[in-house]
């Protein structure tokens, strides 16, 4: 658990540098082409270091607000709260905010910066269709995001991944008015040429800055969680109704679908090769396997 923790880390940090990298070098670019001086990297700095701030304290607060969660409170769903209360208790972490979100779908997810500033939040669709222990395998897995600092890289994703689709979209506008030292022409096609390459590649960039993450961390928040309530049985069930409910996630987006504990836009991809969730009956064949 602890070289998972180490190895969440350093993976922060490396999403940050890389981020700068990208930014600082669109920094360059404007100023090589349009002769903007060595203010633009400057400022392409202070845009890095600004968003992955962002990304860094705040970027829970924006996953929450997308998917339209809400929170909750003891009075509000006892239910719920009491069985996150206990589980926190038993993995020995500090109890996370607890949300709600208004939608039929079956999922969950967790976010933060670290286990003192968390969040878990499920569907109330989830609520409603498992059973007890099977809720309580969902929450555990969650649990274990929290616990391996998981959530760390995967809330700063969010904000980063979102910033480079912001960035190549301003700089294929950008051509359109834009004006440099070098000819007008020259400077706007090249310009032009590379926001069009960027905003072809900024889908890759991000499926890639989201496996970064790595798949590997369902299937050890899946151990981990199964090894906190005891009961490997109660989540694989649970991802068994998961996988038969045809509910998509309205309020999910493409920036936040790594976070749930299932694919939220519920549509089977050609190829698994840039899935941010590893195939959910491996995952149900390893809980069985672990019981």
């Amino acid at each position: 658990m602890y070289s998972q923790i180490d190895a969440n880390k350093r993976k922060t940090y490396l999403l940050i540098i890389i981020f700068t990298a990208v930014v600082t070098g669109i920094g360059w670019f404007l100023n090589y082409y349009f002769g903007y001086g060595y203010q633009s990297v400057a400022i392409a700095l202070v845009i890095s270091a600004v968003m992955s701030l962002v990304g860094y304290y705040k970027g829970d607060a924006i996953a929450l607000r997308t998917t339209g969660a809400r929170p909750i409170s003891k009075e509000d769903n006892a239910y719920v709260y009491r069985m996150v209360e206990n589980l926190a208790i038993t993995a020995g972490v500090p109890l996370p905010k607890v949300y709600i979100i208004d939608s039929p779908a079956l999922n969950a997810f967790a976010t933060g910066r670290d286990p003192e500033h968390a969040s878990i939040a499920v569907t109330t669709g989830i609520v409603e269709a498992l059973e007890n222990e099977e809720l309580e395998g969902v929450l555990g897995h969650e649990l274990s995001h929290i616990k391996n600092y998981d959530i760390r890289v995967m809330t700063l994703v969010i904000v980063l991944v979102g910033a480079i689709a912001l960035l190549s979209d301003w700089l294929f506008r950008f051509h359109f008015h834009g004006r440099g030292r070098r000819s007008d022409g020259k400077a706007g096609g090249v310009l032009m040429i590379a926001g069009l390459i960027l905003i072809v590649l900024s889908p890759i960039i991000a499926e890639l800055i989201k496996l970064a993450v790595s798949r590997r961390r369902e299937y050890l928040a899946d151990a981990s969680g199964a090894l906190l309530t005891r009961y490997p049985e109660g989540l694989a069930r649970a991802l068994e109704k998961i996988s038969r409910s045809s509910a998509p996630l309205a309020t999910a987006s493409s920036a936040t679908a790594h976070l749930f504990i299932s694919n939220p836009f519920k549509r089977k991809s050609v190829t698994n090769l840039f899935s941010t969730h590893p195939p959910i009956e491996d995952r149900i064949r390893r809980l069985r396997e672990l019981a």
